[in-house]
């Protein structure tokens, strides 16, 4: 089973009592097969066409906006790389290309932490 580029899957599809986790696939996902949940599973009949109401999703320590994606883990797979929507707190990994993505292949910045390959300039700064 597969998922393509645009595809988005909601939790709250066939679990309404969930964190309510939706995700939007922005490349790869040759390789999908599902995303665990709030002790769920989240296959291709969670596809939706819009995201449905978001009252009451609970969000986890993924922000929306923030990117999962299989290589910074994985770099043999099929590139699968997954936009969190909203919701997310019961996040506990994907299943893509046998590996197991977790929290960890978040990319981009945490707001509020420097990133550890571009040190903050010390000293003075500016022109006089």
């Amino acid at each position: 089973m597969a998922i393509k580029k645009g595809d988005i899957l909601d939790e709250r599809k066939r679990f309404p009592d969930s964190c309510g986790l939706v995700v939007k696939c922005t490349g790869g996902g040759e390789g999908f097969q599902k995303i665990f949940c709030c002790g769920h599973e989240l296959t291709e009949e969670d596809l939706v066409p819009e995201i449905l109401s978001s009252r009451g999703r609970k969000r986890g320590p993924l922000l929306p906006g923030a990117m999962l994606e299989e290589r910074r883990q994985f770099p043999d797979s099929c590139g699968l790389r997954l936009m969190v929507m909203d919701g997310g707190a019961g996040l506990q990994g994907i299943d893509c290309c046998g590996h197991l993505i977790t929290a960890g292949a978040v990319h981009g910045l945490r707001f509020g932490q420097p990133r550890e390959d571009f040190p903050m300039p010390t000293g003075q700064a500016g022109t006089a």
